[in-house]
């Protein structure tokens, strides 16, 4: 009998050329080498030891970079260098990024047309990670595509049965778990490297019936009953992809104490559109919604998860759900702001930013302009300010960078420079602070994306912002739900 097993890749679309630290660092300022902005040969691991312990009410998964060396999902789509086409590439990666966070505010402020709730781009802004789905014969894994790729997988289930392994994406603005299952036949379905969850192979595995509480739950993502009343769910995603199958029951298994029984998730026999372009098996969903892995597994969990994105694609980070047992020592490295909700999107995270630090300088920006929130998301690319303090920021970052020459623009960053020819690069310090005081110096790798700064406008100061995840680079993020509070700590991968 085959378990379900479950391999989640992060993926990151900033490592295409990303400014990577740790060089040097002066005060206000600092330096790095523009070699460290190319992708590396050889997967370099963990640059800072995680705590891994497992225990019963927490477990623990390395993330990686889809297109890099740690990649488990490594193919020739692998990025490596600047090249004209790569420039285009991540241009359309920004366009796509901004349809998600267009979506996002949509949803948060109310403003959508009353159909289904669409999700989010996956297109190269998500993180992959790596699980397992483990049944008697079971589902798949999960994946998140942000170039960056997790593998926590186990040879088996704890009964002893074998497990069949998935990548799925994950992302914390999605509320649905889904897998490609058999039969999935292309064109209908698309390629992914890991076999096919195939349902008749579990002996744990069973249709949600449409008449049950678990398909009332699905609300939105619903699509009705099959002809043997089984509940069909559907997604539609904000570039017009789409998955839709039988929404099911299966046993997750995440690590060795790990199995959740009867965990729900869409069996997909149809998904199109070229969010799904990375071989990936599905999505794992993160969300604030009823139906995702977080609100599923909080009698284990508690409603706790964390993640680090690594700096380099050449490089690993992590995702925790639960409180580890060696936390307690970490404690006095975090700072905490209070985690908001909206009850016209619970699926979505939010803080709120109260100033902006540029080289040691706080921005003359009232808090008042910030009074919207900002979304914190694992899934879209960059950070979107009102414009009152985007253009502060700017024009604080121009004023230290006058030394390197001005680039075109790409997409939707106005800020870009040529370092051609440049050995090393000094950019000043950014520090963001949350309400409560938490201040969250951002590492090297999450000032730039390219040779761009990694920051863009919101349509007006009255909009919902993003911190994306550019900016959490190398910061374990906390998402301690119960605890309504988003918790930082730095170089933390």
């Amino acid at each position: 009998m085959t378990p379900f097993g479950l391999l989640v890749l992060l993926v990151l679309c900033s490592s295409i050329l990303v400014a990577h630290g740790g060089e040097a660092e002066a005060g206000s300022y600092m330096v790095i080498a523009t070699n460290s902005m190319k992708p590396k040969a050889s997967c370099s691991g963990h640059k800072v030891a995680p705590s891994n312990v497992p225990s019963p009410n927490s477990t623990w998964a390395p993330l990686h970079n889809l297109y890099g060396p740690c990649s488990p999902a490594l193919s020739a789509k692998t990025t490596t260098g600047n090249s004209s086409a790569e420039v285009a590439s991540m241009a359309d990666m920004l366009d796509a990024d901004q349809r998600r966070a267009d979506y996002i505010q949509r949803r948060l402020t109310g403003a959508t047309d009353g159909k289904q709730p669409m999700a989010m781009d996956h297109q190269d802004t998500q993180w992959l990670q790596s699980g397992q789905f483990a049944t008697k014969g079971g589902v798949g894994g999960v994946r998140h595509l942000t170039r960056l790729s997790t593998t926590a997988t186990t040879d088996a289930a704890p009964d002893g049965t074998s497990a069949v392994t998935q990548t799925v994406i994950i992302d914390s603005g999605s509320d649905v778990t889904w897998v490609q299952c058999n039969p999935c036949p292309l064109p209908l379905c698309h390629l992914q490297r890991d076999p096919l969850f195939d349902p008749a192979s579990s002996t744990t595995y069973a249709a949600v019936p449409c008449n049950s509480a678990a398909c009332a739950q699905l609300g939105p993502y619903r699509r009705g009953c099959s002809a043997n009343a089984q509940c069909q769910f559907g997604i539609n995603y904000s570039d017009g992809s789409t998955a839709t199958g039988t929404y099911s029951f299966d046993d997750l298994t995440l690590g060795p104490y790990d199995v959740i029984r009867g965990f729900r998730f869409g069996c997909a026999h149809a998904d199109r559109g070229s969010a799904f372009d990375y071989e990936v098996a599905g999505t794992l969903a993160l969300g604030g919604g009823s139906q995702s892995l977080v609100q599923q597994t909080a009698t284990r969990y508690g409603r706790v998860f964390s993640y680090c994105l690594p700096p380099t694609a050449s490089s690993l980070g992590f995702l925790t759900l639960g409180v580890p047992p060696g936390r307690a020592p970490l404690i006095p490295s975090f700072v905490s702001t209070p985690l908001l909700s909206s009850s016209l999107a619970p699926t979505f995270y939010r803080v709120l930013l109260r100033a902006i630090i540029v080289a040691g300088r706080p921005l003359a920006v009232p808090p008042t302009v910030f009074s919207a929130s900002s979304v914190i998301d694992s899934s879209t690319i960059i950070s979107r300010l009102p414009p009152t303090a985007y253009q502060a920021l700017r024009a604080a970052f121009r004023s230290a960078m006058t030394m390197y020459r001005p680039a075109p623009p790409v997409s939707i960053l106005d800020t870009c420079y040529d370092f051609t020819g440049v050995r090393s690069i000094t950019l000043p310090s950014i520090a963001l602070v949350f309400d409560g005081g938490a201040t969250v110096n951002l590492d090297v790798a999450g000032i730039l994306l390219g040779s761009c700064l990694a920051f863009a406008p919101t349509a007006s100061d009255r909009m919902p912002g993003f911190i994306g995840n550019v900016q959490q680079k190398t910061l374990e993020v906390v998402y301690d739900i119960p605890g309504k509070a988003m918790r930082f700590r730095s170089a933390a991968c």
